[in-house]
C-alpha cells in the first residue's frame, strides 16, 4: 500500500474506521488486527470505487463488511487475517481504550446486534440517516426508528438493567 493512498485516502477516515473496530472487537490485539485488515480491503478494492456515493461512503461500508466478516470468521474458525502494529498516528486515536467511561460505552454497544452496532456507531459518527441508510442497505426512515430503539437499548445496558 503506498504511503500517499493512506495519507490521502484512509488516514482521513481513520476515526470512524477506529470506532468500527473497536466496536466488533474485545481486545487491543483484535482491534489491531480488524483495522490492518480493514486498510488492506480499501487499498486492495480502490479500483472497484465507481462513484456512485462518496468516497466515506465506501469507506464505511468496506469497513463494516471487513468487521462483519472477520467476526463472523472468529466466530466459526478462528482468525484468518492480517496482523501489524499500528503508526503513531493511529494510536493516538486509540488511546480511547483507556477512558473508562467510553470503554464501558463500547462494552454496551458490542452488547448488541451486529447491524446495530454499525448503525450506532455511524451515528455517534453524526453521519446522516441517509448515508447510514446507504451504507447499510436500508431507507432512512428505518435508521430513525432503530437509532431511538438501539439509545434505549443501550440506556439499559448501562444502567444494568440487562445484559
Amino acid at each position: 500500500m503506498s504511503s500517499d493512498f493512506y495519507k490521502t485516502s484512509i488516514l482521513p477516515f481513520s476515526g470512524i474506521i477506529i470506532k468500527l473496530c473497536r466496536a466488533y472487537t474485545n481486545s487491543q490485539e483484535d482491534f489491531e488486527d480488524y483495522y490492518q485488515e480493514v486498510c488492506l480491503q480499501i487499498w486492495r478494492s480502490k479500483k472497484n470505487f465507481r462513484k456512485e456515493s462518496e468516497w466515506s461512503t465506501w469507506v464505511y461500508r468496506i469497513s463494516l463488511n471487513v468487521c462483519l466478516t472477520l467476526l463472523k470468521k472468529k466466530k466459526n474458525n478462528g482468525r484468518h487475517f492480517v496482523s501489524d502494529s499500528l503508526t503513531a498516528e493511529e494510536t493516538e486515536e486509540n488511546y480511547a481504550f483507556s477512558d473508562e467511561s467510553l470503554s464501558l460505552l463500547y462494552d454496551a454497544i458490542r452488547k448488541l446486534s451486529e447491524i446495530d452496532r454499525a448503525i450506532i456507531t455511524l451515528y455517534l459518527e453524526e453521519k446522516p440517516y441517509k448515508e447510514i441508510a446507504e451504507i447499510i442497505g436500508t431507507n432512512a426512515n428505518n435508521i430513525g426508528v432503530r437509532v431511538k430503539r438501539i439509545k434505549i437499548r443501550l440506556r439499559k445496558i448501562l444502567d444494568g438493567k440487562i445484559n
